[in-house]
């Protein structure tokens, strides 16, 4: 007889550029939370942050940006869990389609998993942990309001480790939003 998998504790970043951003994240934390996949979610506060580029040849990657964390329980694969995601990026107007934005562009809605449990995973499709996660303080300063002690696979570490590791942050970088 199969063994019925457990359920593990996931991190996802959100993020969005274009249009009313926080409203675009906030939508993407409705339609996680209305997922059979998706179970106990938990939105971490708004932040207003400042955008990364990619690489020093890498597109304008426009003006700030609202983050915000996820972490919720789910029994799903990883690919599921992938899946769900792009479903909702589609649904709020991004197109990941080959030349239609690229890496680093402005989006209408940006959707990272971070975090499957413990599980370590690196395909062409997707790399658990998230490998830029620990040197991101738009993915950190969000994810350890809520989750401060979710231990990140390979890095021996906990979320506000990573973060104190990241040494004192620009204010202007990353800001909470008030309500």
């Amino acid at each position: 007889m199969p063994v019925a998998p457990s359920s593990r504790r996931i991190a996802i970043a959100a993020g969005s550029n274009l249009g009313n951003a926080a409203a675009s994240v906030r939508r993407a934390f409705d339609a996680l939370s209305k997922s059979p996949l998706i179970h106990a979610p938990r939105l971490s506060p708004l932040y207003q942050t400042e955008p990364v580029r990619v690489s020093p040849d890498g597109p304008d990657p426009g003006g700030a940006y609202v983050n915000a964390a996820i972490v919720a329980t789910s029994f799903a694969t990883p690919q599921q869990l992938l899946e769900l995601l792009q479903q909702i990026e589609r649904q709020g107007g991004r197109d990941r389609a080959v030349g239609a934005s690229p890496h680093g562009a402005p989006r209408p809605i940006d959707l990272d998993l971070l975090l499957v449990g413990d599980l370590t995973l690196d395909t062409p499709e997707l790399t658990l942990p998230h490998p830029r996660m620990h040197r991101r303080a738009f993915v950190l300063v969000p994810l350890a309001d809520i989750a401060p002690d979710l231990q990140v696979p390979g890095q021996s570490a906990t979320v506000a480790q990573l973060l104190a590791r990241l040494g004192p942050l620009d204010a202007r970088a990353v800001r909470k939003i008030t309500p």
